[in-house]
């Protein structure tokens, strides 16, 4: 087996990486503002829970309503969707928290 090795082109290979020969970018980044903050991310997650919690109960009345359009293993995954996003969202705060108080009571 005859193996050939190509001789190894560094512009090529950083101009491929999106990069000047000195490591810079080809071009400059554009500063993205208005983008998502945080404090948005966790109002829009925050959100969805609350929904997945209201279709949950909604399911919950209809089912013991008799409503014949709604199946007990609908609500049931609803239920379990709601769950498992109250208890993602409480972890979530809960190190939040955590990370708060360690960083007040760090030493300055």
């Amino acid at each position: 087996m005859d193996v050939k090795l190509k001789p190894f082109d560094f512009a090529q290979a950083a101009a491929r990486a999106g990069l000047r020969t000195d490591g810079l970018p080809l071009r400059p980044q554009a500063k993205v503002e208005g983008g998502p903050s945080f404090g948005t991310a966790m109002s829009e997650a925050l959100k969805a829970v609350s929904q997945q919690q209201n279709e949950s109960t909604r399911l919950q009345r209809e089912v013991q309503l008799d409503n014949p359009t709604v199946s007990l293993e609908e609500t049931m995954v609803a239920m379990q969707k709601a769950q498992l996003g109250f208890q993602a969202t409480l972890q979530v705060r809960n190190r939040l928290v955590q990370a708060y108080s360690d960083i007040m009571n760090m030493q300055v």
